[in-house]
């Protein structure tokens, strides 16, 4: 009985050791495919509010997004009534901007990747993904850290020599429990200095996963400024064909 339990108690240790030391072997690069994965899925159309708060106004757009892999996104304004039926596309290296009260369809140059989307602290590079944090970084893990009460892997990313990327460095700190979930990130600039922190919040179960419903993102050394995105729904691996982000399609879309 004795060299049983022995057995038992061998096997039980070599099982704990084995998931440790898989633990221990997730690399950072694995650690974004999954975060990233997580909140994009291989496809997905989602329902969104954006809160822009500076220290004397407030104004809120509804929007309706389409996303593909890294390369495709689309998203249509839904409100206010001003900027209603405006859409914005994504297709590989190309941005493109719909406005349908002057009829003008407009080729967003990378100049302005780094301009604030529709007047937030979201830059047209966040919005639309125009660089792909798993390919154009290099990644390490830096150290480990609790945030809001969750174990966090830190993460360090470092633009590749070629990548066309307006940050000098980002750091995010995901969930080391198995879900993934981005709860932090710093953006900084080449010089080294803090531009922006977003931060995670209110996390829901949308379509089989754990997400957040609620993140802000607040500039550096602005004090009464940030942006609070709200997803209010998301479907993800929905059929969403590589020919549905067009320009004829920006023109009809609702």
């Amino acid at each position: 009985m004795k060299f049983v339990q022995i057995l038992i108690i061998f096997f039980l240790l070599g099982v704990l050791s084995n998931n440790s030391f898989a633990q221990e072997k997730i690399t950072a690069l694995e650690i974004i495919k999954k975060a990233d994965e997580k909140m994009r899925g291989k496809t997905n159309i989602s329902i969104m509010r954006m809160e822009i708060i500076r220290p004397t106004w407030k104004r809120s757009v509804s929007m309706k997004s389409w996303g593909r892999g890294l390369d495709f996104s689309m998203t249509y304004i839904t409100a206010p009534a001003k900027d209603k039926g405006q859409v914005f596309m994504k297709r590989k290296t190309e941005m493109w901007n719909w406005m349908p009260s002057i009829g003008r369809m407009i080729k967003i140059p990378a100049s302005m990747m780094s301009q604030g989307w529709m007047g937030s602290d979201y830059t047209n590079d966040d919005i639309l993904k125009e660089s792909s944090i798993v390919v154009d970084y290099n990644h390490r893990i830096v150290g480990e850290d609790k945030i809001e009460g969750f174990d966090t892997y830190k993460i360090e990313m470092l633009p590749k020599e070629d990548a066309a990327v307006i940050w000098g460095k980002i750091y995010k700190w995901i969930t080391k429990d198995g879900e993934f979930i981005q709860i932090k990130s710093e953006y900084y600039d080449e010089d080294d200095e803090l531009v922006k922190s977003d931060f995670a919040y209110d996390f829901k179960k949308m379509d089989g996963r754990l997400i957040p419903a609620r993140i802000e993102i607040i500039p550096a050394n602005e004090e009464g400024k940030k942006t609070v995105l709200y997803i209010e729904d998301i479907k993800f691996d929905v059929d969403l064909p590589e020919s549905f982000f067009s320009q004829q399609k920006m023109k009809k879309i609702r």
